[in-house]
């Protein structure tokens, strides 16, 4: 693409719309010192140095969205707890909008919290619920999304299995985007993971397409018949416009039609691979909106991916930094 046009398309991403629905979560961290084990149990104490709460899962794919220059509107379920509390505050600071938020009585919001001392992570404690969403809570969640899909260029689907997203809810939010002609977008987990039918672009790592299909194969390098047969399986089952696949240290694969894509991993010093699918699937959702081909599409997604594991952390991506890199590599 030539850089003129690279730039427009960037530009772009300043006007659309990202609807976002699934499973939000405060990223709790916790640093200290640990120098001696505690009297009561062959456990270290930690003394704390200082603590932070990061917006996390669907909220964090709503940072990296707001990154990329486009406006985020956040659609989930959250407790009526300090966690909810947090989760808001943090949105108001990073100016993200909550009006899609549904505030229950009946589940905590997820909180993971990471003890962390002397640079490694000692203990992660986890508050949430897996249970599905009760009655009450789908009918207010279904009428946040009708009105934040009526502002919408695109939907994501950010599925983490906390329950907020349910196979049926799936498919009413899916038809409802297909009638007034939006994209559907999924990261999926394993729970739902055949729900997504009809979606338009459907972004699993390979962990998650063995899981999802209950097949067992290589990857590419060692066992590219094996895998292709697994997409093959997935598109036959969801018939999705495209999956792109994360491969992790062997980069990306997409296949639209009968096209298939496959780009190997940019070579860069990892500090940290938390949330680059989250960056992935935000730099998707808006190429698809402005109906990118699927080539590029990947091409740039696996650029973003790679530049946020540069950073320790979860991060989102850095707009004008992947701009320059997508031009410097001829995208």
């Amino acid at each position: 693409m030539p850089a003129d046009t690279l730039s427009q398309l960037f530009a772009d991403f300043n006007r659309l719309r990202v609807l976002i629905i699934g499973d939000v979560m405060v990223d709790a961290y916790v640093w200290g010192r640990a120098t001696r084990l505690s009297p009561e149990a062959p456990v270290p104490v930690v003394h704390v140095a200082r603590t932070e709460n990061r917006l996390g899962g669907a909220a964090n794919v709503a940072l990296n969205v707001q990154a990329l220059g486009a406006t985020p509107l956040l659609c989930a379920v959250i407790g009526t707890d300090a966690g909810g509390g947090q989760l808001l505050e943090l949105l108001q600071q990073r100016g993200l909008p909550a009006a899609g938020l549904v505030r229950s009585a009946h589940r905590p919001t997820t909180v993971k919290q990471r003890i962390l001392a002397q640079g490694q992570q000692l203990l992660r404690i986890d508050s949430e619920v897996e249970t599905d969403l009760n009655a009450a809570e789908t009918a207010q969640l279904l009428g946040a999304y009708d009105e934040l899909l009526a502002q919408a260029h695109v939907v994501v689907f950010e599925d983490y299995d906390k329950g907020v997203l349910r196979e049926d809810i799936i498919a009413t939010c899916i038809a409802r985007a297909r009638e007034r002609g939006i994209p559907t977008v999924v990261d999926p987990k394993k729970k739902n993971f055949l729900a997504y039918r009809g979606c338009t672009l459907f972004k699993p790592n390979l962990k998650e397409l063995r899981e999802g299909l209950k097949l067992e194969f290589g990857d590419p390098a060692t066992d590219r018949p094996g895998f292709e047969a697994g997409v093959a399986r997935l598109r036959e089952e969801l018939r999705p416009e495209t999956v792109l696949v994360t491969l992790s240290e062997h980069g990306v694969f997409a296949q639209q039609a009968d096209q298939k894509t496959y780009l190997p991993a940019h070579l860069r010093t990892i500090s940290d691979v938390s949330g680059a699918g989250d960056t992935v699937i935000s730099i998707a959702a808006l190429c698809v909106a402005l109906r990118q081909p699927a080539p590029f599409l990947a091409a740039l997604a696996n650029l973003g991916g790679g530049l946020v594991c540069e950073q320790v952390g979860v991060v989102p991506i850095e707009k004008q930094r992947l701009l320059e890199e997508a031009q410097e590599a001829g995208l």
